[in-house]
């Protein structure tokens, strides 16, 4: 009965990625597809997390950290990019 719940989920998270990849597509705005691209980072993650569980392993644990590290460093970079112009800030002589 759990396999069956868990297989549904991971249909779902799989609509879910392609509703808000749709997202990422016709965002009106920078902001709204940066906001999208984090969104399927955390679907993306949750999905891992249930193949994780159906194939009862641990070893997907260490890409869930290292993908939920690295999604939140480009949404920070994303969104320090919309409000300054850029990323990282030089000194020019």
């Amino acid at each position: 009965m759990i396999d069956i719940l868990l297989t549904l989920s991971l249909i779902l998270f799989g609509i879910a990625i392609f509703i808000t990849f749709i997202r990422i597509i016709l965002g009106p705005s920078f902001s709204d597809r940066v906001i999208a691209m984090d969104v399927i980072g955390v679907n993306l993650l949750s999905a891992i997390a249930i193949l994780s569980i159906l194939f009862n392993t641990k070893a997907f644990l260490e890409v869930i950290l290292v993908l939920g590290i690295l999604a939140f460093i480009s949404t920070i970079a994303f969104s320090k990019f919309i409000e300054r112009g850029y990323i990282i800030e030089r000194k020019r002589d």
